[in-house]
């Protein structure tokens, strides 16, 4: 299976990605996994071998930083130091919310105002709405086109083959 999401991916330029390579290599993925990914969005967002597809996906598209800015909210939500939740939330919000960020997320203007509110006091929620349009654009957006990428498509029909 390695060796199918291998050819898969570096069939397109962002297989020679390291880190979702490095991803890709310490997980075992069956077929049945794979097939669930079209199951749910969230299905495939629980699983590491499915955000690395969908990563490598993303990055032919330009636009990973929607799945960066998701994960980076999951990974936020796990703080438990106040010193530290104040920190991370302003890399956050400069990094992906903010008007002309480096990784600016495609956010309606509401909803990156009420985010820049919740900035005068970060709290481990202060994302949520952000995150959720985020979340919402890929599922309706970007993963019906991954469920239908040559990628995506390649990686199950070889995973199944190799089962025959």
């Amino acid at each position: 299976m390695w060796n199918s999401l291998t050819r898969s991916l570096s069939d397109h330029p962002v297989g020679k990605d390291p880190q979702a390579m490095r991803t890709c290599q310490r997980q075992r993925l069956s077929t049945e996994e794979a097939t669930r990914w079209a199951d749910s969005f969230d299905v495939l967002l629980s699983h590491k071998y499915g955000v690395a597809a969908f990563r490598a996906f993303l990055k032919t598209e330009f636009s990973e930083e929607n799945l960066e800015f998701w994960l980076a909210c999951e990974e936020f939500k796990k703080t438990r130091s106040t010193a530290k939740l104040v920190s991370k939330a302003h890399r956050i919000f400069e990094e992906f919310v903010d008007v002309q960020a480096p990784r600016e997320v495609n956010i309606d203007f509401q909803t990156r105002e009420a985010t820049r509110k919740n900035m005068q006091e970060p709290s481990l929620t202060c994302f949520d709405q952000a995150q959720g349009k985020v979340h919402s654009l890929m599922e309706k957006d970007s993963y019906p086109r991954f469920l239908r990428s040559k990628m995506y498509l390649d990686l199950l029909s070889q995973s199944q083959r190799r089962l025959s």
